[in-house]
Order: C-alpha cells, then sequence, then structure tokens
C-alpha cells in the first residue's frame, strides 16, 4: 500500500508589528508641525542629515518590502510614522483629510500586496464623532488595525469621550496598536528626549488611562498593543498596587482589582533595546503576550536575532516574531 506524502507543519509568518510608513501629501503639510522638529522649535525643510534614506523609504512600499525580504520578514504591519506625520495639530475637518489620505494609501498598498502587508488606520480622534465614522470607512476597505496615539490634545484615550470608540474597537474584533505622537512638553524638546524617555512616559500614561478609567474592564475582549514594551509602565507595579491598599478609591472603575491585574489584558511589541529590559517584561507577562516589532526603518536592523540573543527560542521565539500577531490579526 502506498502510504501517503506526510505534510510539513505550517510555519507561523514572521510579522513585524511595527513597520512605519508615509504619505507624502500628509508629510509635507505636517512639516514642523510634530515632535521631530520640536512642534516646530527647530524648524527643517528637510529630514535631519542622516535619515533623508531612511524617511524616502517610507513612501515605497517596493523598498519596504525589500528591506523586509533582508531582514527574514514575511509580513510588516504598517503604520503611519505618527512622530513624523501626526496630524492631531489641524483642526479636526482637516485631520480627517489627511487621515483619509493615510488610509487610502494603507489600504492600496495592502491590496496590491496582500501577502506582505497588514494595513492599519489613522483617525481623528480629537473629534470622535468623525473618528467613528472614519473607523467604519476604513474597516469595510479591510483593514485591521488602528493605530492610536497615547493622547489627543491632552486628553488621553482612556478617557470616558473615548469609551463608545473603544466599544467598536472591541465589537469590529479590530487590534489597537498604540503609538504616542510624542510629548508636547518643551522640556522634554531637548537633547530628543521625547524619544530616548517621553514616548516610554507617554505609554506609561496611556497605559494608566485605560486601566483607570475604566477601558479594560469594561471591554475585556479589547486587542491592544503597546509600542515599545509599553514603556515604564509594566515596570513599576509595586508602587502601583500599594497605592490601591491605600487608596481603594482610585480603583472604583476596575472592580477593586489592581493595576497589575491588567498587565496580561495588554500585548506588548518588543522594540526595547535592552535584554534586561525584555526579560523582566517577559516575566511580568509571558511569552504569549508579545510581538515583534523592528520600529522600521530606524529601529532594531534584525528584530528576530535580536530575539535570538536576548535567549528566546524554540516556541516562545515562533509565537514572539509571529505566531502571537497572526493570531491577532486572523491570518
Amino acid at each position: 500500500m502506498n502510504k501517503l506524502p506526510v505534510s510539513e507543519p505550517s510555519r507561523s509568518p514572521v510579522i513585524d508589528f511595527h513597520v512605519h510608513m508615509l504619505e507624502r501629501s500628509v508629510f509635507e503639510a505636517s512639516t514642523n508641525k510634530t515632535v521631530f522638529t520640536g512642534f516646530g522649535a527647530t524648524p527643517a525643510k528637510a529630514p535631519r542629515p542622516g535619515t533623508q534614506q531612511a524617511v524616502e523609504r517610507m513612501f515605497d512600499p517596493l523598498a519596504i518590502i525589500e528591506d523586509l525580504d533582508a531582514r527574514g520578514i514575511d509580513v510588516g504591519v504598517l503604520t503611519v510614522s505618527t512622530v513624523l506625520q501626526g496630524t492631531s495639530w489641524a483642526d479636526p475637518q482637516t485631520d480627517l483629510e489627511l487621515c483619509r489620505r493615510c488610509n487610502d494609501q494603507a489600504a492600496r498598498w495592502a491590496a496590491d500586496h496582500p501577502t506582505r502587508f497588514v494595513g492599519s488606520f489613522v483617525l481623528p480622534l480629537q473629534d470622535p464623532e468623525l473618528a467613528m465614522k472614519e473607523l467604519e470607512r476604513s474597516v469595510a476597505m479591510g483593514l485591521r488595525v488602528v493605530n492610536v496615539a497615547s493622547s489627543y490634545n491632552g486628553v488621553y484615550v482612556g478617557a470616558p469621550v473615548y469609551h463608545a470608540f473603544w466599544q467598536a474597537v472591541e465589537q469590529h474584533g479590530i487590534t489597537a496598536w498604540i503609538h504616542p505622537e510624542g510629548s508636547r512638553d518643551p522640556w522634554f524638546q531637548q537633547y530628543a528626549l521625547w524619544n530616548s524617555l517621553g514616548q516610554s512616559v507617554e505609554e506609561a500614561k496611556c497605559m494608566a488611562s485605560m486601566i483607570y478609567e475604566g477601558v479594560m474592564t469594561r471591554f475585556p475582549a479589547l486587542k491592544v498593543v503597546m509600542a515599545h514594551g509599553g514603556g515604564y509602565f509594566p515596570h513599576y507595579m509595586g508602587r502601583l498596587d500599594r497605592n490601591t491598599a491605600n487608596r481603594p478609591d482610585t480603583v472604583r472603575h476596575t472592580g477593586g482589582r489592581t493595576p497589575s491585574d491588567f498587565l496580561r489584558t495588554f500585548y506588548y511589541e518588543t522594540t526595547v533595546y535592552d535584554p534586561q529590559v525584555l526579560q523582566v517584561l517577559i516575566e511580568r507577562v509571558g511569552t504569549d503576550r508579545l510581538v515583534m516589532g523592528s520600529d522600521y526603518p530606524v529601529g532594531e536592523p534584525d528584530p528576530v536575532g535580536w530575539l535570538r540573543q536576548c535567549g528566546l527560542d524554540g516556541d516562545a521565539l515562533s509565537a514572539v516574531t509571529g505566531g502571537n500577531a497572526a493570531r491577532l490579526l486572523g491570518l
């Protein structure tokens, strides 16, 4: 009797959850209005020296695919580089128009390269009503990820004004990717601290907002991925949990649960640059809550190799480099 061939076990695609793109007209409209130039404090007519080539590649899907191939990446999750072309500086209607241009491009690139890109969309969340309409349009175009900043005009995304938005995200089963646009505090503009320090502060404030305002309690099926490992938030639970005991009124929206109880309700992207930080994050939340990212094109040039250097291998490595993201994205 002839034996049937034994099929090879399927392999999860290697997925980079942190691949930035730019849309040229939006980028040009946002010149000197984003954290990249200190919101105009250090005006620049062109990208800083040494960044021109990297910036140009973000406009070109074929260039991005070429770089993904060089890194051994099967699929890139496209997200707008909001630190270069965030649009919350604009009035709500202009913000909507600029977001639509980004979203149309993301949908087009994903449709043209369906095995290589997963598209995400941005929203004019300074105006939740406009944002909800664009959310529906973006989902209808097949975009699977909503790209959210930590706050809009000083209001963090856990605030009650955004609860209807989070309900819609949960109902549609899409994934939320949270990546700050950058701190507007002038102090952080010195020494590029908006990037080295400020982004991690913003991520901590965002997670606190979503926990304490009850978002993660009210919408337990949410799929939320925090950029850069969630910043500082996962690494200082002792004082936060102690405050719960001292001030039980502070957890009135969480059913009395402490902040550390919510760590595993989030997912975390791995661009933290320090193996010790990654190891602590793994101890806190487990490898099943991590997705690989590179912060393309300026971050980790070999994200898979870096994870191996951090000691990940076998099933854990496979989960972080693609399995977890594939499950989140329905791939």
